[in-house]
């Protein structure tokens, strides 16, 4: 059915409605990127991270409630599993009250806490892995334009690197938005996203160039090229995402809360690459003007002047 509709002049308004979309989408994330910011996690802004368990079963909300009568600062409870908590803190908090509040948890009969370890992060260490972290991610994206710059013709390769860019600014302004925590785990999720995303658009692209190349479709516009290129990929690519969509998804639901952040970035990630290689990558050329001209062999001098006479 959705195949059918690609057809025509009814998939390019599909394309052009969903690219339109796109843009909406990526405003309203740089928006809130710029009002909200990012809510970074202990691995960048440091502090204690404290792990126990307790030997009753205790409700999340009822154990916040007992370790906050006895914390003057802020601090962030989570579940790990059956009775395994893990409590963050802020620096300026966790000095003046990490002994006070694990000894009333430790000396309660109702919940008799153990505390299994204590780690410190400095705020220096967690400078160096962010900036470490964003290096990383820099250097994936100068890879991926050399990359694309060598396979492509620079209209197909323009469309590429704007629908990468298009779904990391999706995922960000997500966690910005809900104020999901920022931590290395999502740092990585944001690499795999790269992949992925370059992924889709490579398999739109290469379709795309394939049939431009093709001398009987010279005729056609190029409008109905990418269409035709689209609705031969479409079945594969939601094949291959809906099989990872569906690894991801168990992660997020099953692996716990250490790895909820890099699902959800990565779940995001995947449907926006996959939205993004048809409404954009495969879009933004057909507007910069590509064509079969485009991929037609250039003689050179001599051999055009033999053609040319009689």
């Amino acid at each position: 059915m959705l195949n059918t509709f690609l057809k025509g002049e009814a998939g390019t308004r599909l394309r052009f409605s969903g690219m339109l979309l796109s843009a909406i989408l990526v405003l309203l994330s740089v928006f809130t990127l710029s009002q909200k910011g990012l809510n970074f996690g202990l691995d960048f802004t440091g502090g204690y991270l404290t792990e126990f368990t307790t030997s009753e079963s205790v409700e999340l909300k009822q154990l916040e409630q007992f370790i906050t009568k006895n914390h003057n600062g802020e601090f962030e409870l989570t579940a790990q599993g059956n009775n395994h908590f893990q409590l963050r803190e802020a620096p300026s908090d966790s000095t003046l009250n990490s002994h006070d509040w694990q000894s009333a948890i430790t000396q309660n009969a109702d919940i008799n806490a153990e505390v299994l370890s204590s780690a410190y992060i400095g705020s220096q260490v967690g400078d160096e892995l962010f900036e470490q972290g964003c290096l990383a991610l820099f250097s994936a994206m100068v890879a991926v334009m050399l990359y694309l710059a060598v396979r492509f013709e620079w209209r197909l390769a323009v469309g590429s690197v704007v629908a990468l860019v298009h779904d990391l600014l999706l995922v960000l302004g997500l966690f910005s938005l809900l104020q999901l925590e920022f931590n290395l785990t999502v740092l990585a999720s944001l690499l795999a996203i790269i992949g992925y995303s370059l992924n889709d658009s490579i398999i739109v692209g290469d379709r795309v160039r394939e049939l431009l190349r093709v001398k009987s479709n010279n005729a056609l516009s190029p409008a109905s090229i990418i269409n035709s290129a689209i609705k031969s990929t479409l079945t594969r690519t939601l094949i291959t995402s809906g099989t990872t969509l569906a690894t991801v998804a168990s992660v997020w639901l099953l692996a716990g809360a250490p790895l909820q952040g890099f699902a959800i970035a990565l779940f995001t990630g995947i449907v926006v690459g996959t939205f993004s290689s048809i409404c954009i990558a495969a879009t933004l050329p057909e507007l910069l003007g590509l064509s079969a001209e485009n991929y037609e062999e250039k003689l050179d001098v001599k051999t055009q002047a033999l053609m040319d006479m009689p």
